[in-house]
């Protein structure tokens, strides 16, 4: 499977961001796509988890009621919509796929698009 992340950019703080995940070629079974970050000098970390079928999310602390992930079948698509952005949001966001469960490791996806830069000025 292909996925290409997109809609990142440069927002000021308290501003919104909706990130966009297509997926392409061999999607069966990743039932799971999710979205993760990396700041510059540190590891990545998760940030939300959708289930294909479902749709039952997970999301990290630090973006649980401003983050929003959800999905369209029809367009084979994930989009995490981000409010309230803060500084600390900068990071480059990669999104992942796995065939089930809810994970929030980064070992647990074995597939990976390239990522898009989010950028939040104070």
């Amino acid at each position: 499977v292909q996925l290409q992340a997109s809609g990142g950019g440069l927002v000021q703080a308290g501003g919104s961001l909706r990130l966009s995940c297509a997926a392409s070629g061999r999607t069966f079974g990743t039932y799971v796509r999710a979205w993760f970050r990396q700041a510059p000098g540190k590891e990545r970390e998760f940030v939300a988890a959708i289930t294909w079928i479902g749709g039952t999310t997970k999301y990290a602390d630090s973006v649980k009621g401003r983050f929003t992930i959800s999905r369209d079948n029809a367009k084979n698509t994930v989009y995490l919509q981000m409010n309230s952005l803060k500084p600390e949001d900068t990071a480059v966001y990669f999104c992942a796929a796995r065939s089930s469960g809810l994970n929030t490791s980064t070992r647990s996806y074995d597939n990976w698009g390239q990522g898009t830069q989010v950028t939040v000025s104070s």
